[in-house]
């Protein structure tokens, strides 16, 4: 994935599906300038991970 795509997946009201290493994420914060994403894990709050952008993947419904 893209730093925009990600920053669409965020901005957006839709429930769009996003995976990290097969395991369903929730997209918390974009940093664009760094190619950044802070993500939350499963249903979690706690769980939450800072990884490069193009390591997310869009699922397709």
């Amino acid at each position: 994935m893209d730093v925009q795509r990600a920053k669409a997946i965020y901005a957006s009201k839709d429930m769009i599906s996003v995976h990290l290493d097969g395991e369903p994420v929730w997209i918390e914060h974009v940093d664009a300038d760094n190619g950044m994403a802070t993500v939350q894990v499963g249903s979690r709050p706690t769980n939450t991970h800072t990884v490069g952008v193009e390591r997310l993947e869009e699922q397709e419904s």
